[in-house]
C-alpha cells in the first residue's frame, strides 16, 4: 500500500492543508473532495471536456491531469476565486444575461477559460474566443450564447476602462 503524506496548497490566495493524501491524487480530486471546492467539476477525468479548468500559476489547465502534489508552491485559482458569495463576477453575470448557462455543468470551466482569455486579450474576435474555449465542451447551449456573453463582457470592460481618465494614455 502507498504511503500517505500531507502538504500545503495555495488555493485562491489562501494556504490550504491537505492531509493523509496519496501522492497520485489529481488536483481535481483534492480540490473537490479534500478541500470542498465543488465549483471545479468532474466529468471525463481525461482532460477532454474542460469542466475542471483551473489556473495554476496563471496557466489554464485541466485539474484532472495535474497531480495535486506537483502543485505545491504554485498559486491555484478556481472559479470560486472569481466572485464572492454575494455577487457574481462580470463574466458570470454576462453568462447569465446571455442565457449561456443551461445545465451549468460546463459553466465553471468555461468561466475560468474566459477570464483567462480576457486577461490576455481584452478584445478577442469570435475566432479567438472559439480557440480559447475549444477545450471546453458544452452539450446544451450550442456556443452562440457563450460567444455572445464573452463579447458582451469584453465590450463592457472596454467601455468601463475607456471611461477612466488614468487609463487613457497616448
Amino acid at each position: 500500500m502507498s504511503e500517505l503524506c500531507s502538504y500545503q496548497l495555495q488555493v485562491n490566495g489562501e494556504t490550504r492543508q491537505v492531509h493523509d493524501a496519496w501522492l497520485g491524487e489529481s488536483l481535481l480530486h483534492v480540490l473537490r473532495e479534500r478541500l470542498g471546492l465543488a465549483g471545479t467539476k468532474n466529468a471525463c477525468e481525461q482532460g477532454e471536456c474542460g469542466s475542471c479548468s483551473v489556473l495554476v500559476d496563471d496557466v489554464l489547465v485541466c485539474a484532472c491531469l495535474v497531480l495535486s502534489a506537483s502543485a505545491v508552491g504554485c498559486e491555484i485559482s478556481t472559479v470560486e476565486a472569481l466572485s464572492d458569495e454575494t455577487d457574481l463576477s462580470d463574466v458570470q453575470r454576462a453568462f447569465v444575461d446571455a442565457g449561456a448557462v443551461q445545465c451549468g455543468f460546463c459553466t465553471p470551466g468555461l468561466i475560468v477559460a474566459v477570464e483567462d482569455l480576457l486577461k490576455h486579450n481584452r478584445t478577442p474576435s469570435d475566432l479567438e474566443v472559439r480557440e480559447a474555449i475549444s477545450g471546453n465542451l458544452c452539450r446544451c447551449t450550442g456556443y452562440i450564447r457563450i460567444l455572445d456573453a464573452v463579447q458582451n463582457v469584453a465590450q463592457q470592460r472596454l467601455s468601463a476602462n475607456s471611461a477612466s481618465p488614468e487609463d487613457i494614455q497616448t
